[in-house]
């Protein structure tokens, strides 16, 4: 087969959908296990030293970071066949990362059904606006934008507002009886499993071990979602122009991390692959990037190149980039 464009990829692409059992039985086993287990080690040495347990809780953010990225691949319905064994997985995984499942489910599937159209921005996306959107904002419209896309606001204040509160209520989805059951579910499961922390250790566990773990991986989570599709020539048209499987294969990233960040991550970088089919089980990326060396050379870009994206905040509709402040 000869491929010319992005909807020939995800054609070939297709293949590697299938999930296997075992494999996904083995991935959850190998991150949910680690999870609890640093868990109660952090618990056990917070009687000795609380600095030690607090480090500890940061570095299980990680093994969070996965389950939420799990999460995320049975609200594709990736990992089983069956649908309501990825449905259930989900909704108790919600528990740990503090997510509705039902809801984010929702929000992230209009997230890919409009990844990159300027005339559907507003759920599941970073709120951008181009040059001319911009320009033509009030003085505090213009500070409310920039407050917004600062770094802080970002990735330190608006994934704790994201996770503690904002999924505390099905927010975009008010009106359906299915997402409030699915946020109040969840928060029951939460407060449960607060209450019974509470119940055996007090306070120390959860604002030295249970905060800094969801909090750190929320800062993770948060990052990865803005760095893999807000980079310098990604894509973005308005309705008319706009093409799914174009904005699949050129608004998302490879981002190239680490062994073990990509581990943990869920190989969640090879994102670009994911866009284009996001049928694939994760543990499916890589081979599919390996048979395909030339996806493999799309987008790519390293960890240290990703920082500089922070500086990005308006979408150049004349020259097709994003363009920091300063260039206005």
């Amino acid at each position: 087969m000869e491929i010319k464009n992005a909807r020939d990829w995800a054609r070939v692409l297709s293949e590697y959908r299938h999930p296997c059992t075992y494999r996904s039985s083995f991935e959850i086993l190998a991150t949910v296990l680690p999870f609890v287990g640093i868990w109660a080690l952090a618990w056990w040495i917070l009687a000795y030293s609380t600095i030690l347990a607090v480090l500890i809780a940061c570095m299980n953010s990680l093994f969070l970071v996965r389950l939420f990225c799990i999460q995320h691949d049975c609200g594709h319905g990736t990992l089983f066949k069956n649908k309501s064994i990825n449905d259930w997985i989900g909704r108790i995984l919600g528990t740990f990362t503090l997510t509705p499942y039902e809801v984010w489910r929702r929000a992230h599937a209009i997230h890919h059904g409009a990844s990159g159209n300027l005339t559907k921005r507003g759920i599941g996306d970073i709120d951008t606006l181009t040059v001319n959107e911009y320009t033509n904002l009030s003085p505090f419209g213009r500070l409310k934008y920039r407050l917004y896309r600062n770094p802080i606001t970002l990735f330190i204040i608006g994934p704790a507002y994201l996770f503690f509160l904002q999924n505390r209520l099905p927010f975009g989805f008010m009106k359906n009886i299915s997402f409030w059951v699915s946020a109040m579910a969840t928060n029951l499961g939460i407060f449960a499993s607060v209450a019974v922390i509470y119940t055996f250790g007090g306070l120390a566990p959860i604002l030295f071990i249970f905060l800094p773990t969801t909090f750190l991986a929320a800062t993770i989570g948060v990052w990865l979602f803005y760095v893999q599709h807000q980079f310098e020539c990604t894509y973005w048209e308005e309705n008319p122009e706009w093409d799914l499987h174009d904005a699949a294969l050129h608004g998302s990233l490879h981002y190239v991390l680490p062994c073990f960040f990509q581990w943990m991550t869920a190989i969640i970088g090879i994102h670009h692959i994911h866009h284009l089919s996001s049928r694939i089980p994760f543990y499916r990326l890589s081979k599919a990037i390996q048979d395909h060396p030339n996806l493999a050379e799309m987008n790519i870009l390293t960890v240290k190149e990703s920082l500089v994206q922070v500086n990005l905040h308006l979408w150049d509709e004349q020259n097709k980039c994003l363009v920091p402040f300063s260039q206005l």
